[in-house]
């Protein structure tokens, strides 16, 4: 909502908004001219010409009850960012259940590269651009897009990238069918003249861009367009390889990122930029400039010597990947905290997320986080520890931090990895 509001407030548009509690994004959005308020109360709504929600404000909502009371326009933030777009010429919308704040930031870098100054909003912050929005002036509109509730249905992309698609948020969708579903209607947004760049190794994906109106292109380590090949990793677990174009080797590149699903996702971004007219000299700058985004394999410090790694997997598959990439580094043992993400996700992929932490060796689960859901009983932490031979549970944030200062030891990685405050243990440990 802060991207939207930011936009808004530099086309010289008044700005009001509410949020839960003091913070520096608060503090952003007033220093940029919009007045917050913190708390939700009827009083925030007086004669606002349009009132704008996401999908975790409910229909009771002080702010939402005032604004239909007073026949206020009310739309969600999925629509009012459809809107913005229609406003580009060139918006490009990167899709996909894993990977698209990553392939967004690294797409970000190479168009900076090359001079097109997109307007950027990412759901990560950035270095690059100073957090998660880049606010440009050319007609290049770039962002991630959130298949949930099939928000992204209601955007105008002009391109887009599919990265994947797999089973998640089955709070809302029925099956794998319905999601899939819901990615061809994104992909039949895209008009003729534009492309869709497709994981070409994703069977899922590549049922969602059939009869596309779109040229389609793919990406992957294989049998596609754009292929990464000749991949090698440093002991620090950072990837070189080759970008080939249908056979022939555009160029060489060494990211700082780890794991090859961040080839994969260079791969995806190399595309899309290749067919947006951009020069492979450009991509490989961009690419090699790219350092991350918070929370996403992001290095917090040391304790005891151990290197401690904050990530934002919530998701089994994302879990394998950041796993996979830790395969790659130097290390001895690896300690993994991990905070569930919502009871319903927990819950249909138990068997999943029990199956794939289970690499990891030492395993502690703290409670799930919420999010927009309450707890009915359904599922708990405690149940996926049970299924996890050595996995301890803690509920506590300060008794993991204690229970990780007795045990891990020089050499090894503390993982701590989630969608929710999980990243607030990496602090605790850290100096």
């Amino acid at each position: 909502m802060s991207g939207i509001a930011k936009v808004l407030l530099n086309n010289g548009i008044k700005v009001s908004g509410s949020d839960i509690s003091e913070s520096d994004t608060v503090a952003e959005l007033r220093a940029d001219g919009a007045e917050v308020f913190i708390g939700h109360n009827a009083k925030n709504i007086t004669n606002q010409a349009l009132v704008v929600y996401t999908s975790a404000v409910k229909d009771d909502n002080p702010e939402i009850v005032a604004a239909k009371e007073k026949g206020i326009e009310l739309i969600d933030r999925a629509t009012m960012l459809g809107r913005i777009m229609k406003n580009y010429k060139k918006a490009i919308s990167v899709a996909g259940t894993h990977g698209k704040t990553t392939v967004t930031s690294m797409l970000a870098y190479i168009m900076i590269k090359a001079g097109l100054d997109p307007t950027v909003m990412v759901g990560g912050k950035l270095d690059g651009i100073d957090g998660n929005l880049r606010i440009g002036k050319s007609e290049y509109f770039l962002t991630e897009t959130c298949e949930y509730m099939r928000n992204f249905l209601k955007f105008f992309p002009t391109a887009a990238v599919i990265l994947n698609v797999e089973a998640d948020h089955l709070d809302y969708y029925k099956d794998i069918d319905d999601i899939i579903d819901a990615f061809h209607g994104f992909a039949m947004l895209v008009p003729e003249d534009g492309f869709i760049a497709v994981n070409g190794g994703s069977k899922n994906a590549m049922k969602a861009v059939g009869g596309a109106r779109a040229k389609v292109c793919t990406f992957g380590f294989e049998n596609a367009d754009f292929t990464a090949e000749d991949i090698s990793f440093s002991r620090y677990g950072y990837p070189s390889f080759e970008i080939h174009a249908e056979g022939e080797k555009l160029f060489d590149v060494t990211l700082s990122v780890v794991g090859i699903h961040n080839v994969l996702n260079a791969t995806a971004a190399s595309l899309a930029a290749f067919k947006m007219g951009i020069d492979p000299k450009c991509i490989k700058e961009g690419l090699e400039a790219f350092h991350g985004t918070k929370r996403r394999f992001e290095k917090k410090g040391f304790v005891n010597g151990a290197l401690v790694i904050d990530d934002y997997a919530h998701h089994p598959t994302e879990i394998e990947a950041t796993l996979n990439a830790i395969e790659n580094i130097d290390h001895n043992q690896v300690w993994c905290i991990f905070q569930p993400h919502t009871y319903t996700r927990t819950y249909n992929l138990l068997g999943d997320f029990a199956k794939v932490l289970s690499r990891a060796g030492n395993v502690i689960l703290t409670d799930i986080y919420a999010a927009r859901e309450k707890d009915t009983g359904l599922v708990s932490s405690r149940q996926l520890a049970e299924k996890i031979d050595g996995a301890v549970y803690i509920k506590d944030f300060n008794d993991i931090a204690d229970y990780i200062r007795k045990n891990a030891k020089e050499g090894d990685i503390v993982l701590t990895m989630g969608a929710g405050n999980v990243v607030d243990i990496g602090g605790l440990l850290v100096d």
